[in-house]
């Protein structure tokens, strides 16, 4: 299918809201794989990894073992050792005592361990309190304990007290102690201040981190030179993808001047889902549905009239090429680029034996046009929604799941029990889907205003409840934060049923929401607010 313009409608609707195109055409779609030095990567790659490998397996104290394992996390390269570093945490967690730690070893333990899935008690930092139940405060100049703290106090549940009081003392006085720090210590403060570790896309997070490395006098120089090869391998793949990305959307593309063109924004969602080399396919199906979405999502949110949402609705609700006479040619265009995703997926699916993920794939597309038709009348002033039935409509048919189910045919794990378990509306999936929701609401709501077509979230939470926009804003926060509760104790409950690789994509999607939204901006909307960091994953290779 060719890429074509087509006329809109003529009538009083309202001037069409003009965003911000495409910074990234020309960048990826002239590239070319240079494979000879693609595997002289890979070559040297392997070389560094067997002694890696070995640095892992040695013995040691628990403080190095857990300092070796962030680090090797944090460098982007644990991947390689998935199972060597489960083995090694697995011991850690049953054999291992923590009353003898220091604040920050206690700390890494606590987050590694959770953010492996191990739920470990929040009451070793009890012995860090002095007698009057408050933080001691000798521990107000230990910069490593406090940011090791500070760090670990993201992966906090409902009803941490402690944690919650952590969360206030550790980011008051690293904000205090900032600028007496030396680098590269200070840097790693600052980053995690605006972007705690947790919360962060994986590879986006390596990238910072290989730069503070580096100039680490305690770097391993061995680990450095295998992270810096690993990012640039893994780089190319991601340059690859993209170029693929690129030149599918230009045969693709609708054309329509009212919709945003964000295919490297789209991908870098999937890159949230899985960073590593062999999930092509999954960060590419994500991309796909991510930019196929926000067609949808223009097409309902900027351009649709009332009676025009209840056609195309009702249009995908068929899913019948030959029932689209009755809606006007622009959205016949978005129907058939959306019937040609679908086909391709259904060819991929077939090929990988798993047709049994389609009928749930289109019907996710399906839910996700009744929740923005549901959102067009609201915005419209028709069944005008309470603030419960607007995050009810948006959490249940999030993006989450549309974009979760493109994965499918890519992902060797997933079964039709995973299908059966994403239909149930898992705890795990609408705290990540809530997360999306409370933040892209704070993000584009100023955007949204200025447009003056649409009723945000903040706009009916405010007029439901009579408060201010600074009330309301915090109050998005703190459901932000709740979710963000919500997503960390399901994500320690495991279900030895569902993949790992499956449960990892929920995660991914939540952190992803926190880089595009986080401190009120729009990163997805606007461009160049991602530019520095898109640049730096996608572009620019590390020098060696």
């Amino acid at each position: 299918m060719a890429a074509a313009a087509i006329s809109l409608p003529e009538d009083d609707r309202l001037p069409i809201w003009s965003y911000t195109q495409s910074m990234w055409d020309d960048t990826f779609t002239s590239f070319s794989l240079d494979h000879r030095a693609q595997e002289k990567y890979a070559k040297d790659i392997e070389a560094l990894k067997e002694e890696a490998r070995r640095m892992l397996m040695v013995g040691g104290n628990t403080s190095n073992k857990l300092i070796l394992i962030d680090t090797l996390e944090r460098l982007g390269i644990a991947y390689h050792f998935d199972q060597e570093i489960e083995e090694q945490l697995e011991e850690v967690f049953k054999f291992d005592s923590e009353q003898d730690d220091d604040l920050f070893t206690a700390a890494l333990r606590f987050r590694l361990l959770r953010q492996h899935r191990h739920y470990v008690t929040c009451s070793v930092f009890n012995q860090f309190k002095a007698k009057d139940n408050k933080f001691k405060d000798t521990l107000k100049s230990d910069a490593k304990g406090l940011l090791s703290l500070y760090e670990a106090a993201h992966l906090r549940i409902h009803g941490e007290e402690i944690l919650e009081e952590a969360m206030a003392f550790t980011t008051n006085n690293l904000n205090l102690m900032i600028k007496q720090l030396e680098c590269p210590l200070q840097d790693q403060v600052k980053r995690a201040l605006e972007q705690p570790l947790h919360r962060g896309i994986p590879r986006m997070e390596t990238r910072y981190y290989i730069s503070l490395y580096e100039k680490d006098n305690s770097k391993n120089e061995l680990l450095l030179k295998l992270a810096k090869l690993d990012f640039n391998y893994v780089q190319n793949t991601y340059k690859k993808d993209l170029c693929e990305l690129f030149r599918w959307w230009n045969e693709l593309n609708p054309s329509l001047p009212y919709t945003r063109d964000r295919v490297v924004e789209a991908y870098l969602w999937g890159l949230a889902f899985h960073f590593e080399p062999q999930y092509s396919y999954a960060r590419l199906a994500v991309a796909r549905a991510t930019q196929m979405l926000t067609v949808i999502d223009d097409t309902y949110d900027n351009y649709a009239t009332v009676d025009e949402g209840d056609l195309f609705t009702e249009i995908i609700e068929r899913w019948n090429i030959d029932e689209t006479h009755p809606i006007p040619d622009y959205l016949k265009l978005i129907f058939m680029s959306i019937s040609k995703i679908y086909d391709d997926y259904e060819r991929d699916a077939a090929e990988q034996g798993k047709l049994f993920a389609v009928p749930y794939a289109k019907e996710t597309v399906t839910q996700i046009c009744r929740a923005y038709n549901k959102k067009l009348k609201w915005g419209m002033g028709v069944n005008l929604a309470t603030f419960e039935d607007y995050i009810v409509n948006s959490a249940i048919t999030s993006c989450i799941y549309v974009m979760s189910s493109g994965t499918f045919p890519g992902m060797k794990s997933v079964s039709k029990e995973t299908i059966d378990w994403m239909m149930r509306e898992p705890k795990i999936v609408m705290a990540s889907a809530k997360v999306c929701r409370y933040l892209d609401d704070l993000g584009s709501f100023e955007r949204e205003r200025r447009q003056g077509q649409m009723l945000t979230g903040l706009d009916i939470y405010m007029k439901e409840h009579g408060v201010s926009m600074q009330e309301t804003t915090d109050k998005f926060i703190e459901l932000t934060e709740d979710a963000w509760k919500d997503l960390n104790t399901e994500w320690m409950a495991k279900i030895s049923s569902i993949p790992k690789d499956m449960v990892g994509q929920v995660l991914g999607y939540a952190r992803a929401a926190e880089v595009y939204y986080r401190n009120c901006r729009d990163g997805y909307a606007t461009p160049k607010a991602m530019e520095p960091e898109i640049r730096a994953i996608f572009v620019d290779p590390i020098i060696i």
